[in-house]
């Protein structure tokens, strides 16, 4: 149960049944009344928040295009005047009818450039640049064996502050197998080599195993190469299986040999055994019993063990001592299950009592002590580095007692030795987190959270509590974004509430994957690893294209407004601008948007939520590369004449031919973008532009592409796009210029953005804009189809309680002299008891939650009492308690009412 939850639902009844009046009205729903908005928010699922990126984008594009916006109707209303002005009044000329005509198509002309100015000022491409580089993500990211089910988990991973993961399965193989063993008087650290070890004693150390094991355990090959072996079965005798296979031996052959039907005595494992037995007839008629149990139980009945040459000697009670203090403790200190393996010999006659057990298990001949583990995946404690180098806590939350979690904690690379961080099982972390009524307080969450590594022992409520905990809390400055991994259907409500949720492709139920953001498909931890390198590169590619297009705006919209206010027209022309356009928005948001991440993702902090979308360093890059491209193409355009030795194209009449001079300020603007684009490829002030440019085949052929198109534009475009075709030389110098560019941008990058006080980020959300105003109302993304079905039947439910509530009081009031005087009804908190005496209340406050730890109870009889509540009848931890709280109205007398009287008709009805 949620603590906000119940305290919302409680003030939605005491809005809608607050009055008498309101009471009395039909119930509001989505076919009319005042709810009809309300009810129509919540029966739309679907509806989510926007995401970060998305929130930031949105407000940037509004940004740009108001600017955008401003700009245009300055530059048509400077046009109109200036004509207006040199045409009517410096020239004094009359506005003749015969001219009409004429004026309309200047007039034309200026809004067509205001037109022209504002479609390149507004960032159209951004949406397309999203939605480039989230669906390429989402594909690739199948590659790396992440499904994903909602496109904003891809950028949400990038933001990834904390990682909170199940153990067995995601951090291990979840295959048992055997890593250490003792074996002829050694212990061996590993898997022993099969040549180092006595032929008699690896003879029946593989009969042993292959023939006291379930016939139904078996290893299977990998279905696709490169893969681990399949484990059908038992784990732990699969386990066993194994260690005979990586001893170079089958088992299969013996099993073939003996199959099960010989067998001829078989004693079960149970909790009392704790040890399995398998009787076997030998060709001589002899019997030979093979046994195999917790090391503890079946070594006290050997008295006996193989040495290094394979033969039995005497193993007294202080040799089972040194044993279990050299071997087992060491085992069970590195988190193994220790198995005992041992045999027995039995003469052909007399034959043994076979029901006696206690003489039968005795006088066993220890084989082998082996230790077996659920090994750590080897691609773990790498992953698990690079997310602690990337800012990326990751906690382990598992089920397992707290020596076995610590221990993997350990290898995993989650805990180090002499850290001080927290490891603690689910009992105490509940002790810790509420206080003396049971209640979760959040500041006692920030008091453990922090330093948490392993809960231990742990039950899906504690990983919500915990995930809504880290997310819930103010306890550092920047809000935590949480994921989350989870299995079971209990884990729904966890992977809900996290800010992504991944469930287990393999292992995984079906509601576990309903409720999660991203299935990972070989349910392994490094894969979690690659989702958050994909979800930075997204963030990164979004980045790339504002930086390309900002620039190619800025200088577009400025030369356009200038040239506007200067020579009364614009050097780049309508058709020319928006050919600039198609290169800035379409072809740019494809090229940097389909770039593949990189290690290098891994090596920085995460941005966090309220990081502005452009850097300081991006926006030092933007005003640089403006500042070159905006002083070459001015100075072309009142110099550009005498450099080239070619006429001005500088107030041409209306109509007239296409000009050399604007068509090498076209050329020479879209070859410095196109260079500009490769530039546009780091944005953390990298040197190496070329870095990795080759993985990206999209980008090269669009730039080729481009590259070749402008070409055909400029040599055969003629008219339609305002071009004259140009000499070679003119062309060399348009790409030098250009390629100037590549030079500028390392001067750019060689220029401490330290010192630029004056820069500012842009595109960041203020915390009210970044948290929608929904989310301060109600938890609506917590809740399902079934919740929110729930939650609308807990109000109709309140509403029903108090209107009954007010018409009994009303009939009590005219029937409490009769009861003056009578004893005090007792408490009666059980349905029955409130369907017979209806006089109760709903209590306002929130109904008290029981501690876990039952030793609190006991120690504090008045919170035993508050305690025992009827329990909840939702069972699923994603239901919603409806916190209602019945008790007896003491306050008030009455007694069980006669079937006649108006109180009974009343129950009756209820």
């Amino acid at each position: 149960m949620q603590d906000g939850n119940v305290e919302i639902i409680q003030n939605k009844a005491k809005q809608q049944d607050g009055a008498a009046a309101m009471e009395m009205q039909p119930l509001k729903s989505a076919e009319g009344g005042d709810g009809e908005e309300k009810d129509k928010k919540r029966s739309n699922p679907h509806k989510k928040e926007k995401s970060v990126l998305q929130g930031k984008l949105t407000k940037l594009a509004v940004q740009i295009g108001k600017a955008g916006l401003v700009m245009s109707a300055i530059t048509v209303i400077i046009l109109v005047l200036y004509f207006a002005i040199d045409t009517f009044v410096v020239n004094k000329k009359q506005w003749l009818p015969e001219c009409t005509p004429i004026y309309i198509q200047y007039f034309v002309k200026f809004f067509i450039i205001g037109v022209t100015v504002l479609v390149v000022a507004v960032p159209e491409g951004l949406p397309l640049a999203v939605t480039i580089s989230l669906a390429y993500s989402v594909k690739k990211m199948m590659k790396d064996n992440n499904l994903v089910r909602h496109l904003d988990a891809c950028e949400t991973m990038g933001n990834a502050t904390a990682i909170c993961s199940d153990k067995t399965g995601t951090l291990t193989t979840n295959r048992m197998t055997v890593v250490q063993a003792f074996l002829g008087d050694v212990h061996y650290k590993e898997v022993p080599d099969p040549d180092a070890l006595p032929a008699k004693t690896l003879d029946i150390l593989v009969h042993s195993i292959g023939i006291n094991s379930a016939y139904t355990s078996k290893v299977l090959p990998p279905e696709k190469d490169g893969g681990l072996p399949r484990q059908v079965g038992n784990k732990t005798e699969c386990g066993l299986l194994g260690f005979v296979l990586d001893l170079k031996r089958e088992y299969q052959t013996v099993r073939l040999q003996i199959p099960e039907e010989k067998l001829y005595k078989v004693y079960t494992f149970n909790s009392v055994r704790k040890s399995m037995s398998t009787v076997v007839k030998l060709e001589d008629g002899s019997y030979r019993m093979y046994s195999k149990g917790a090391s503890e139980i079946v070594l006290k009945k050997c008295s006996k063990i193989l040495n290094g040459a394979g033969e039995p000697r005497i193993f007294k009670p202080r040799d089972r001592d040194e044993m279990v203090k050299k071997v087992i403790e060491p085992m069970a200190c590195d988190g193994l299950r220790t198995i005992c393996i041992a045999y027995r010999d039995f003469n052909m006659s007399p034959e043994p009592d076979w029901d006696n057990e206690n003489e039968i298990l005795s006088d066993l001949t220890c084989i082998a002590v082996v230790g077996i583990e659920d090994p750590v995946r080897p691609e773990v404690p790498e992953a698990i580095r690079k997310c602690q180098r990337a800012g990326i806590t990751v906690r382990m939350v598992t089920g397992d007692n707290i020596n076995t979690a610590r221990a993997i904690a350990i290898k995993c690379g989650i805990l180090h030795p002499g850290e001080d961080f927290l490891c603690i099982e689910g009992k105490e972390f509940n002790r810790r987190i509420r206080n003396e009524k049971g209640e979760i307080e959040q500041e006692r969450i920030d008091k453990i959270w922090p330093k948490l590594r392993v809960l231990a022992r742990s039950s899906p409520t504690d990983k919500h509590t915990l995930v809504k905990g880290i997310i819930d809390s103010t306890y550092v400055e920047q809000r935590q974004v949480v994921a989350v991994t989870g299995d079971g259907t209990n884990d729904g409500p966890a992977l809900k509430k996290a800010d992504v949720g991944f469930a287990m492709g393999i292992a995984g139920t079906d509601v576990a994957k309903e409720a999660s953001d991203i299935i990972l498909t070989d349910d392994n931890f490094s894969s979690i690893v690659k989702a958050v390198m994909w979800g930075r590169n997204v963030y990164d590619s979004i980045s790339k294209f504002l930086q390309f297009q900002l620039t190619v705006n800025v200088v577009a919209v400025i030369v356009a407004f200038t040239g506007a206010c200067i020579t009364q027209d614009s050097p780049l022309k309508a058709v020319q601008m928006l050919w600039v356009n198609l290169i800035m928005d379409t072809f740019a948001s494809l090229a940097l948007a389909t770039e593949p991440p990189t290690e290098s993702l891994l090596l920085r902090k995460p941005y966090g939520r309220n990081k502005p979308l452009i850097s300081r360093t991006m926006m030092k890059n933007i005003l640089g590369h403006a500042v070159y491209q905006l002083t070459l193409i001015f100075t072309l355009l009142f110099v550009g004449e005498e450099i080239f030795n070619i006429d001005s194209g500088r107030n041409a009449p209306l109509h007239s031919p296409p000009s050399e001079h604007y068509t090498i300020i076209f050329n020479t603007f879209v070859m410095m973008q196109l260079f500009n684009e490769i530039n546009a490829r780091k944005i953390h002030g990298e040197r190496n532009v070329f870095d990795g440019i080759f993985k990206n085949p999209i980008f090269g052929v669009i730039v080729l592409g481009t590259f070749a198109i402008q070409i055909v534009i400029v040599q055969f475009g003629g008219k339609p796009f305002s071009c004259s075709p140009l000499q070679l030389d003119q062309w060399m110098w348009c790409i030098f210029l250009g390629f100037g560019e590549l030079v500028w941008g390392q001067v750019i990058t060689s220029i401490p953005t330290s010192r630029l006080k004056f820069l500012k980020g842009a595109g960041h959300l203020t915390q009210k804009e970044e948290t929608p105003e929904e989310d301060f109302n109600e938890d609506a993304e917590e809740i399902d189809h079934a919740e929110r079905e729930l939650r609308r039947g807990q109000i109709l439910w309140f509403r029903g309680l108090n209107r009954i509530q007010t018409q009994i009081r009303v009939v009590k009031a005219f029937r409490s002299s009769l009861y003056e005087g009578l004893e005090k009804p007792d408490s009666r908190t059980s349905i029955h008891n409130f369907m017979t005496h209806p006089e109760f209340k709903i209590e306002d406050s929130q109904p008290h939650i029981p501690l876990i730890d039952d030793t609190d109870l006991e120690e504090d009889p008045a919170l035993k009492q508050n305690s025992s509540q009827p329990p909840s009848p939702n069972k699923n931890n994603n239901a919603i308690d409806s916190g209602i709280n019945l008790t007896t109205d003491t306050s008030k007398s009455a007694t069980s009412s006669s079937p006649g009287s108006p109180i009974h008709s009343l129950e009756t009805s209820l």
